[in-house]
C-alpha cells in the first residue's frame, strides 16, 4: 500500500469515515478473488456519498469492510480519526456502534423467532442501556410503526416495505454517527422505495446522520446522494459532487451507466440517439483474474494501448471531481 495520500480526498476537518486504500481478497479454491481494490474515499459530516456500480463491482464488500465484517485484506478505515482496523476485541465493539448497517433484504436480515421489540431493544440490551423501553418507543414512532400494535409480532406478519422500517429503527437505537444502506430499496416494490428513501431522508436530518448510500440504480443515487462515488470490478474509476457525475460524466463506464437509465420522455430519447453514446460492450471480467492495466479497456470504447500497461490513477477535471482514467471524455 503506497503512502501517498490519493489527490481526491479532502483536508476537511469535519470529515466523519475515511477509508485509505482499502482492499479484500477472498480465497475461492487455489484462487484469490480481488473483490475490492485500492479504494479510498472521505464522507463528511451530515453528507450522504452514493456508491454505484453494477452488480459484483464490490460495492457492498467496501460496506462490510468499513464494518469491519469481515476485516479488510489491506487498507485503513478512519472512523472519527480512529483507526478501525487496528482495533479488535471490546475496543473495536465499541468503536462499532457509531456505524450501522442497513442490508439489502429486510425479511432475511431479522430473526422470525423474536418479537419486533425485542429485535430493536438487543443492542440496547447488550449494551445495558438505561430505558430500552423508552428508546424503542421512540424510534418505533419516528419510522412510522405504532408500538402499541406491532412491538409484539414478528417479522413474518408484516410486507417487506414495514421490515425495512423496522431494520432502519433497529439501526437507529443506538444513535450511530454513520449508516451504512446496502442497496436497502432494492428488493421493494418501486411505490415503497419512495416512501423508504423519504423516511431515510427524515432520519438524516432528525437524528443528524452521515451516510454511505450502496446502489445499482443511479436514478435513485443522484436524488439522496450529496456526492456520487462510482466502482468497477472492485475499483474507484470516479469520485465528486452529485450534480457534476450526472450532468458531466468523465469516466467512459459512468457514462454508459447513465445512458443505460430508462427515460420515459420521447424528446429525452430522440436527443440520446442523436448524441450516439456508446453503448457498453462484453460482460463483466472475473475478478479473480481482472485485466491489466485499467480493468475497463475490455469493454471501453476509448481504449488505447496504455489502458493495457498502466493503472489509471486519479485526477482532477473539475472543483470537487476526480476520474481514474488515462482518457477522460471532457465535455462543456
Amino acid at each position: 500500500m503506497s503512502d501517498q495520500t490519493p489527490c481526491h480526498l479532502r483536508d476537511r476537518d469535519d470529515i466523519v469515515l475515511r477509508v485509505l486504500q482499502l482492499s479484500v481478497n477472498f480465497a475461492v479454491g487455489k484462487q484469490t478473488v480481488q473483490a475490492v481494490t485500492d479504494v479510498s474515499f472521505d464522507v463528511a459530516r451530515g453528507e450522504t456519498l452514493g456508491l454505484v456500480g453494477e452488480s459484483g463491482c464490490g460495492k457492498s464488500t467496501v460496506g462490510r469492510a468499513i464494518m469491519q465484517l469481515p476485516p479488510p485484506t489491506a487498507g485503513r478505515v478512519l472512523f472519527n480519526s480512529q483507526d478501525m482496523t487496528a482495533l479488535s476485541g471490546e475496543a473495536l465493539r465499541q468503536t462499532r456502534t457509531g456505524l450501522q448497517m442497513i442490508f439489502q433484504d429486510p425479511i432475511s436480515s431479522l430473526n422470525p423467532r423474536r418479537r419486533v421489540r425485542d429485535i430493536i431493544a438487543e443492542g440496547l440490551t447488550i449494551w445495558g442501556r438505561d430505558n430500552a423501553s423508552v428508546r424503542v418507543d421512540e424510534v418505533m414512532a419516528a419510522v412510522g410503526l405504532d408500538a402499541a400494535s406491532a412491538g409484539d409480532r414478528r417479522p413474518h406478519q408484516f410486507s417487506g416495505g414495514q421490515c425495512q422500517r423496522i431494520c432502519i429503527a433497529r439501526s437507529l437505537a443506538l444513535d450511530p454517527d454513520v449508516l451504512i444502506c446496502d442497496e436497502p430499496v432494492s428488493a421493494l416494490d418501486v411505490s415503497v422505495q419512495a416512501q423508504i428513501l423519504n423516511l431515510l431522508e427524515d432520519m438524516k436530518a432528525r437524528y443528524h446522520l452521515t451516510m454511505v448510500f450502496i446502489a445499482h440504480n443511479l436514478a435513485v443515487v443522484k436524488n439522496i446522494s450529496d456526492r456520487v462515488a462510482v466502482m468497477y470490478l472492485g475499483k474507484l474509476c470516479e469520485i465528486g459532487n452529485t450534480d457534476a457525475i450526472y450532468a458531466r460524466p468523465a469516466h467512459p463506464y459512468t457514462r454508459a451507466l447513465l445512458a443505460s437509465i430508462p427515460d420515459a420522455d420521447p424528446l429525452a430519447r430522440e436527443q440520446a440517439s442523436i448524441d450516439n453514446e456508446p453503448i457498453l460492450q462484453g460482460e463483466l471480467p472475473s475478478p479473480a483474474d481482472p485485466p491489466s492495466g485499467c480493468r475497463f479497456r475490455t469493454r471501453c470504447p476509448y481504449a488505447q494501448a496504455r489502458c493495457a500497461d498502466e493503472v489509471p490513477q486519479m485526477q482532477a477535471v473539475a472543483d470537487d471531481h476526480h476520474v481514474a482514467c488515462h482518457f477522460p471524455v471532457l465535455t462543456p
